[in-house]
């Protein structure tokens, strides 16, 4: 299956005590051994009025949760990323935190690469210390987009050289590659996998 615009974000679906979920997108991975953790995994909820949002769900892995791909080989937490694609079998046993957490049977990776958009757009302003980068019309926030820069994003020079964010200035022109998916903030959040300066 190829993920797209179109390919809508994972939405939870009840079968008796399990709880499904295909297609979400991992935020977030946490491993405290080889075989436990938790995933941080986003997916679409609607609300009374029907309206589609975008929420968060931690998954705990244990010892008891099968990790695999799509093909059935068997993976462990560490293969995780950030950005993967994943279906999902957890418990109907949620707790009422936020985000809210469950005990995952099986979590599967989907093998395509995850569906990435490509924005160029001048530099607003970055933010080291909580990884911001900030891009769009300086003069309109609406017209601005927040791209969050994890240890996993790659940046890069004009001459394609590793640079750390505090090397990109307000006002250069960079090209962010970054998740199709964003927050209804405004102005709007989403992961940032690769930045160029251009």
């Amino acid at each position: 299956m190829n993920y797209n615009r179109t390919t809508p974000q994972g939405r939870i679906l009840q079968s008796e005590d399990i709880l499904r979920i295909e297609n979400a997108v991992i935020e977030e991975v946490m491993s405290t051994s080889r075989s436990s953790g938790y995933v941080l995994i986003s997916c679409e909820e609607l609300d009374q009025n029907n309206q589609s949002y975008i929420n968060q769900l931690r998954l705990n892995v244990g010892k008891n949760t099968i990790i695999m791909d799509d093909s059935g080989a068997p993976l462990s937490i560490h293969d995780l990323r950030e950005g993967m694609r994943v279906n999902a079998e957890f418990s109907a046993a949620m707790t009422r935190s936020i985000p809210p957490q469950s005990n995952a049977y099986r979590i599967i990776v989907l093998q395509d690469l995850p569906s990435v958009s490509v924005t160029t757009d001048r530099v607003v302003g970055i933010d080291t210390s909580h990884g911001f980068l900030l891009a769009g019309n300086p003069y309109d926030i609406y017209d601005q987009i927040l791209f969050t820069i994890s240890d996993e994003t790659v940046i890069l020079d004009q001459e394609e050289n590793p640079i750390e964010l505090d090397a990109i200035q307000p006002g250069q022109l960079v090209r962010v590659v970054h998740a199709i998916f964003q927050t209804l903030s405004i102005p709007p959040q989403t992961p940032a996998y690769h930045v160029q300066i251009l």
